[in-house]
């Protein structure tokens, strides 16, 4: 299969990694009122790309630099830095969790799909490492490059909560769509910072926040019914 045939496939969305029962944070800012149309939602977007979507990106083109010819005579051990310097740039515990989760679920589709591939430099933390550490990894194995694999991720950050809205908010689909077209040359700038990024050491990469994004999320781990897991 081509490497671009590869890089749609990681892309999409029913790729089997459980990112479908996650809506990036959106659940609870449609509770809390913060976004209820299609310009708040492209505000949320631009957020989440900036920040949340800057970051994963990076970790996964650091993860994927670590295990390149390049880095693979540390690669054990910067794996673990990243998983620790990302674990504290997630200051809620409940997007800890999450995205060990979908670490844990994305190493599995991985494990399936390239069998082949070793992933046992990842580092044994309780809960499993970071997604976006098992992105780089798994983007790797894929014989993607470094900057497809920041696109990836950055894809993941917007598409995933827009998909969201549809259902939160009976959006219509087609114009969630040109949304996302509109917001797609800001998600290759953010993919190309990132990537550029990953040259830096663990402890130097990008490392925005989002305080609201965070107690949106310790409150929506709490409630007793909702649509997604986050």
């Amino acid at each position: 299969m081509a490497t671009s045939s590869l890089l749609l496939l990681l892309a999409d969305g029913r790729f089997p990694a459980g990112a479908h029962a996650h809506s990036g944070g959106l659940e609870a800012a449609v509770a809390a009122g913060r976004v209820t149309d299609l310009a708040t939602l492209e505000a949320f977007l631009a957020g989440r790309l900036a920040t949340a979507g800057l970051v994963g990106a990076a970790f996964a083109a650091a993860a994927h630099r670590a295990v390149t010819p390049a880095g693979s005579a540390v690669r054990g051990s910067t794996l673990a830095l990243l998983d620790a310097e990302l674990d504290a740039r997630t200051a809620a515990p409940a997007l800890r969790t999450v995205s060990r989760r979908q670490g844990r679920a994305l190493l599995r589709a991985g494990g399936a799909i390239w069998p082949e591939a070793s992933f046992d430099d990842l580092p044994s933390t309780p809960g499993g490492a970071h997604q976006p550490l098992v992105l780089g990894l798994l983007c790797a194995a894929a014989g993607l490059s470094r900057a497809e694999t920041a696109t990836v991720a950055v894809h993941w950050t917007v598409t995933g909560a827009a998909s969201a809205a549809v259902r939160l908010l009976g959006l219509d689909p087609y114009q969630v769509q040109a949304l996302l077209v509109g917001l797609a040359s800001r998600c290759d700038g953010t993919a190309a910072e990132a990537a550029r990024a990953a040259d830096e050491p663990p402890e130097r990469l990008p490392a925005a926040a989002a305080p609201l994004a965070d107690i949106h999320a310790e409150a929506h781990a709490t409630w007793e019914v909702r649509l997604f897991a986050s």
